[in-house]
């Protein structure tokens, strides 16, 4: 099999890959480390290549990227970027999402989606002080969570803060394509003044 085409075998196959220097446990770069520090922190399961250990592909995947630099991120075989661009997407909250509707999903656990009472009580557990409303049904939904427990958070940081209870039914699958939105009680009445009255459930 040529490089090229054992790269793009990698991409196909990978929902979520890194090309780095070094391995996770053990990066040989800083922009390696820092990148694998972002990804680690999402609890999402992601794929990596060695490229110090694959000079083949590291001399061919800059030619197929058209990034000259390591390490870069795909998601979906789709170049996403480099150290600086993954850092910038987690400030600002857009690598979560991406990196949460790319993980691989079990179908075989479709029909032990967990319900709505069921999400919630879990969130809860994790954020004792939370008020939960959710939106959807089966696996697709969109969850909106009320704690002080926020309060002084990012955004990326309140959101890992709701998926890390939902850690479990994620990985296997009978939770997928959650959309998490967390808010301080401030901003959640500063959002219900604007208009986006809600219920919360309890």
């Amino acid at each position: 099999m040529k490089t090229e085409d054992k790269i793009r075998a990698q991409l196909a196959a990978q929902p979520i890959i890194i090309y780095m220097k070094g391995v996770p446990t053990n990066p040989q770069c800083g922009f390696s480390a820092k990148a694998v520090g972002i990804l680690d922190a999402t609890h999402i399961p992601y794929a990596y290549v060695n490229v110090l250990e694959a000079p083949f592909i590291r001399e061919k995947l800059p030619s197929i990227s058209h990034w000259p630099t390591y390490p870069q991120l795909f998601v979906n075989a789709e170049l996403v970027g480099g150290c600086d661009i993954i850092e910038e997407m987690s400030n600002n909250g857009s690598l979560l999402p991406l990196l949460t509707a790319a993980a691989p999903k079990k179908a075989e656990a479709e029909s032990e989606a967990l319900s709505v009472s069921e999400v919630t009580q879990l969130v809860q557990q994790g954020i004792d002080d939370a008020k939960v409303m959710i939106e959807g049904e089966g696996c697709d939904l969109t969850i909106t969570v009320v704690s002080a427990q926020f309060n002084e958070l990012t955004i990326v940081k309140k959101q890992q803060l709701v998926l890390a209870t939902l850690k479990e039914p994620l990985a296997s699958g009978k939770l997928h394509a959650v959309s998490v939105k967390a808010f301080t009680p401030d901003e959640w009445q500063e959002k219900q003044q604007a208009g986006g009255l809600l219920q919360i459930q309890h």
